[in-house]
């Protein structure tokens, strides 16, 4: 059987802690955007370097030499999802051996599920291992669908991040996998570039929404959410996140198509189709 020692009946108490500090940060970011707070001082400066990426970007204004220093390539997202299928194929790899050959996962892998409060809520623990793995797969194949997107699809101009934000997206890869991983119970394209600029999308989602890719990904999270059971607080506390997250993503590219076309579909929702 799976052994992770300590934690509590109450699922991951630090783990729920940082869900709910990530989803209120982004959630205060989205109503700071919304209200249109200034963009005068250095404080108003460093908030939209570290909200914005790529195209958004532009959004910052004229960006001092010292700003464009702690700039890294969008390109470099690739990163994100190469970190992912490595490490949580790492996890997956653990968790096969533990569910099917009886091998406890490492002391130190065990320590750091205890530490970020190890699993198990009241529910089946045969489910409850059927749920873990089936999201920890989703997982990986979601950030392996992201990679192939990031190296034969997407097309990175000259598009920035701050490395502030590269770091968080290396980070946010390791613990959502630590997440999924916290819920194992205690006892146990062929298109060719024709243009770098951008230009207005069209075609099935984006009818409805500037940012359906962002849905879709709020979507996947929500799924996995099913998977765990509606009583999961820890994964819908990841949803929050990641709902907070791609609003604040959405409507900035919303935004961004907005201003730079004056023909922009009116009636286009930034994210959520009909809603928002």
């Amino acid at each position: 059987s799976v052994c992770v020692q300590g934690g509590s009946r109450v699922m991951g108490s630090a783990l729920n802690a940082l869900w709910v500090l990530l989803a209120a940060a982004f959630l205060a970011a989205l109503l700071l955007e919304l209200l249109q707070a200034p963009r005068a001082g250095l404080g108003s400066c460093l908030f939209h370097d570290l909200i914005r990426y790529g195209k958004t970007k532009s959004g910052c204004g004229q960006r001092q030499a010292w700003r464009r220093l702690l700039d890294v390539p969008k390109r470099w997202f690739s990163h994100f999802y190469i970190l992912s299928v490595v490490w949580n194929g790492f996890l997956l790899l653990l968790l096969i051996q533990a569910l099917f050959l009886s091998r406890p996962f490492p002391i130190w892998l065990q320590d750091l599920l205890s530490a970020l409060g190890g699993a198990s809520q009241n529910q089946d623990v045969g489910d409850k291992h059927l749920s873990v793995l089936l999201v920890l797969m989703l997982l990986l194949l979601h950030s392996f669908r992201r990679l192939i997107e990031c190296l034969c699809i997407s097309v990175f101009s000259s598009g920035v991040l701050h490395i502030v934000q590269y770091c968080f997206g290396l980070g946010y890869y390791i613990v959502i996998g630590l997440t999924v991983l916290c819920q194992v119970p205690a006892n146990v394209s062929n298109g060719k570039v024709v243009s770098l600029n951008h230009s207005i999308p069209f075609g099935d989602w984006f009818e409805r929404v500037s940012c359906p890719h962002y849905f879709a990904e709020l979507l996947i999270y929500v799924s996995m959410a099913i998977i765990f059971g509606f009583q999961n607080l820890t994964w819908w506390l990841v949803v929050m996140f990641v709902l907070f997250n791609q609003a604040l993503a959405a409507v900035l590219c919303h935004e961004f198509y907005v201003n730079k076309f004056s023909c922009y579909p009116t009636h286009r929702k930034a994210f959520i189709p009909f809603l928002f």
